[in-house]
């Protein structure tokens, strides 16, 4: 998010996914966790369930091994690189859908800011815009990512482990079973969590950059970027973590012809959800997903910062 003039969309874009890649590499195994206990129904029971956060690092940790908290990005990463200088199949629908959010989050989010500026008549952002350009930056995201972010799902199931053999495999068969409209299951939940989490991220930047007093210097200005990003990305998490539980369990409810998924559509699935297991299963994986996007957003607009203060830099125009 730039205070100054704004960069081109390309620069946004770029520094976008270098802050999207860069938190991910840090938080990944938290978004593991987070899709593990989100896809579980009911209670967890023996070795096969979940009684929390660090009882499912510790199960998976047990049962699967170290490398399966990484499974889809770090691991793939670091034994195809040496080996072939690319990054495994495996790692692509992490890394797309995580790099494709942030891009799309920022870029998205500063072009949307041009357009209410002008539309409202407004010199400069303020709360209401910030959250109204958040809002519309997490919809716009949300078509970008779907298709990503329901492969990545069911490539982090317990259960599809065996299923498929990396991102193209399980796209084929995904295809194949259910049509190719199939990939975009879950767009609903998904433009509500997106709409929710950037608005409240976006909109908690504004307020916690205009609370805190000016920076000096560019340590000064990480630090309040990093506490700002931090607040937005908890208060985004808490809005929209009921979103998040349905949609993981949307994306991973295969179609089958002549039947009805359990979970469909959002706010239905919200109420199922509720009357089943109770409110507060509406927040299952909670934990690890605050404790990755609150510190998290933090890590992204410092980045993101960074990257486009490179750019200004490296174009003359600092």
């Amino acid at each position: 998010m730039s205070t100054d003039k704004p960069l081109p969309f390309i620069y946004q874009f770029a520094a976008g996914a270098v802050a999207g890649v860069s938190e991910i590499l840090m938080m990944y195994p938290l978004d593991v966790v987070k899709t593990r206990v989100q896809l579980q129904q009911g209670k967890g029971l023996g070795d096969e369930g979940y009684n929390g956060m660090v009882d499912c690092f510790r199960k998976i940790i047990k049962n699967e091994g170290f490398s399966r908290l990484y499974r889809g990005i770090t691991a793939p990463i670091l034994m195809e690189a040496p080996k072939r200088s690319r990054i495994s199949e495996l790692s692509w629908p992490i890394l797309a859908t995580d790099a494709a959010f942030r891009a799309t989050k920022f870029a998205a989010n500063d072009e949307w800011g041009k357009v209410y500026r002008n539309l409202f008549g407004a010199a400069k952002m303020d709360q209401k815009l910030s959250v109204l350009t958040g809002a519309s930056a997490g919809a716009t995201e949300a078509f970008v990512v779907v298709p990503f972010e329901l492969i990545k799902i069911r490539l982090q199931d317990r259960a599809s482990a065996g299923k498929y053999n990396g991102m193209i495999d399980c796209v084929v068969k995904t295809v194949k079973a259910e049509g190719p409209l199939a990939l975009y299951n879950g767009l609903e939940s998904t433009l509500w969590r997106h709409i929710l989490w950037n608005a409240g991220y976006f909109g908690c930047i504004f307020q916690v950059r205009e609370l805190m007093p000016k920076a000096n210097g560019k340590g000064e200005q990480m630090r309040n970027d990093l506490l700002a990003g931090a607040t937005g990305g908890t208060v985004g998490t808490i809005l929209n973590t009921p979103m998040d539980v349905v949609k993981s369990r949307i994306q991973n409810s295969p179609k089958i012809a002549g039947s009805v998924p359990k979970y469909n559509w959002a706010w239905p699935s919200v109420g199922i959800v509720m009357k089943e297991e109770g409110f507060s299963a509406l927040y299952k994986g909670f934990l690890p997903k605050v404790l990755r996007l609150g510190p998290g957003g933090g890590i992204l607009l410092v980045v993101f910062t960074a990257v486009m203060d490179f750019f200004k830099k490296q174009r003359g125009d600092t």
